[in-house]
């Protein structure tokens, strides 16, 4: 086990998660006040396409590689979701709303979560084989874990009601990574 030491106190980085990892960044999500606006500096002045997004039941709109088959690497949120607790969309780096990782191991991710109390949520991406999960990080980013159904091999999660992602709703609880922070220390 290899030994990293942050500012401010000491971690362990162990092996990589048997039957997990991460295999690239798979997006960033943006929230906006004028979505016409944001969409068009995306496409028309850094050079995406716009792609297919799928009926999430508020506006917004997909940006890729311009390259066939060109990953949607921009997602622009407006609308509800896209409005902050005073009630207008986040301007500098409070417009991002959460980073996205393509991933693989599901369940085993469910199951670290639950061995280190942190909470999550899940969803079902309409109309596709996505899979996802959503939790944070000590500093409040919500990172959204992408799976590919047919690399997971398994059936579809069976998502409870309480557990369900909704855009635009925080769950994060700071009370919670001080213990994450304690466990870590136990171990080491």
């Amino acid at each position: 086990m290899r030994r990293a030491t942050p500012a401010g106190g000491g971690w362990t980085m162990s092996a990589p998660l048997p039957g997990a990892g991460v295999h690239g960044l798979f997006h960033v999500a943006i929230k906006t006040a004028d979505l016409e606006a944001t969409r068009i500096f995306w496409r028309d002045i850094i050079g995406l396409k716009e792609i297919h997004r799928p009926d999430f039941g508020y506006p917004g709109a997909w940006l890729g590689c311009p390259q066939p088959g060109g990953l949607g690497i921009i997602h622009i949120y407006a609308g509800g979701p896209a409005l902050g607790p005073s009630g207008m969309a986040p301007y500098g780096t409070g417009a991002i709303d959460h980073i996205s990782l393509s991933c693989s191991g599901y369940r085993a991710y469910i199951a670290r979560f639950k061995a280190a109390g942190l909470d999550w949520r899940e969803f079902i991406v309409p109309g596709t084989s996505l899979w996802q999960l959503f939790v944070y990080d000590p500093s409040g980013m919500q990172l959204e874990l992408t799976f590919e159904a047919s690399i997971e091999g398994a059936e579809l999660p069976d998502v409870s009601e309480a557990r369900v992602y909704r855009a635009g709703r925080s769950f994060f609880d700071p009370d919670t990574y001080p213990k994450l922070a304690r466990q870590a220390a136990a171990r080491a």
